[in-house]
């Protein structure tokens, strides 16, 4: 893979150090946290999907809160409730673990469609709302989702609605042979530590991957992939709402590459981690990402 930024290379290699085998995960998430966007892992237990939430807020300096989604957590026990103060004779608004900036929604998909939903606003408005009062969430707030395959028991489909807030969706997998056997040796070992970086920091980070160069020609190219969807049978269409996530996600990838302009090969590396779970349910997305990688030409003219 190609030379990481230098503001970024020591969180990047802790990270691929921690992650044996997985540096395309790794810069994926990477990726969408540069491009302010939500996160979803679909992954079986133990892969490192907690870790890899903890490592990114160590490493930015964010505030970090897990909570865990079981069939009967309520919206509340996210968002915050309000509670009666016989001194004051007032209601006073006690904020919810979603008042971080980055929450864990671990195996979100175990919870009810209307617990999942209490999610929605916070993720695309920064804020939430409660008995007719709207909170806003410190900024930067990024939502890294888990979730269980399809097939496990007590599973709750994620959606359509909801799956399109996230900007990413990935899969760590377990690590291959060499690399396991790695983290196994090493497990006794002090591990090095991670030279974090501030909020403001990342801010800056985040500004910056918004100037990021991209030509019309570029445009075009993205353009005709999400066009390319629209027209395939089967897929579900991607909507402007991906066309611009998209555009966010090859900007930032191009920036942790040490880019100064988003090439092709920026956008297609990071198409089927943003569209495979709007395209279609489980693996038909992936297949459909490909056929529509594989259908479109970067170097023809938009049609």
């Amino acid at each position: 893979m190609n030379q990481i930024h230098p503001q970024l290379a020591p969180i990047c290699h802790y990270l691929e150090q921690q992650l044996l085998g997985k540096p395309k995960a790794v810069r994926l998430a990477l990726s969408c946290l540069l491009a302010s966007g939500h996160l979803l892992i679909e992954d079986l237990p133990g892969a490192g999907k907690t870790s890899l939430a903890k490592w990114l807020a160590a490493g930015f300096g964010l505030s970090f809160q897990r909570i865990q989604f079981t069939s009967d957590l309520l919206p509340a026990d996210i968002i915050g409730v309000s509670v009666y103060e016989p001194p004051t004779q007032q209601f006073i608004f006690h904020p919810g673990p979603i008042f971080n900036h980055l929450v864990l929604a671990d195996e979100l998909n175990r919870a009810s469609p209307r617990t999942q939903s209490a999610l929605l606003e916070a993720m695309e408005e920064q804020q939430v709302s409660t008995d007719g009062q709207s909170y806003p969430l410190d900024a930067p707030f990024f939502v890294i989702a888990t979730q269980n395959p399809r097939e496990q028991l007590g599973t709750f489909d994620l959606p359509e609605s909801q799956l399109d807030r996230f900007a990413m969706r990935l899969s760590i997998g377990f690590p291959d042979l060499n690399s396991e056997l790695a983290m196994l040796k090493r497990s006794n070992q002090a591990g090095e530590s991670l030279v974090g970086m501030s909020i403001e920091a990342l801010t800056q980070l985040q500004q910056a991957v918004e100037q990021v160069h991209c030509s019309d020609a570029l445009l075009d190219y993205l353009l005709r992939l999400i066009h390319c969807s629209r027209a395939l049978e089967g897929a579900n269409p991607l909507s402007p709402r991906c066309s611009l996530t998209l555009l966010a996600c090859a900007k930032a990838w191009a920036y942790l590459h040490h880019q100064q302009h988003v090439s092709p090969e920026d956008v297609q590396a990071v198409f089927s981690a943003v569209s495979a779970h709007r395209l279609g349910r489980g693996d038909s997305g992936e297949a459909y990402a490909k056929q529509i990688l594989t259908d479109v030409d970067p170097y023809n003219d938009l049609s």
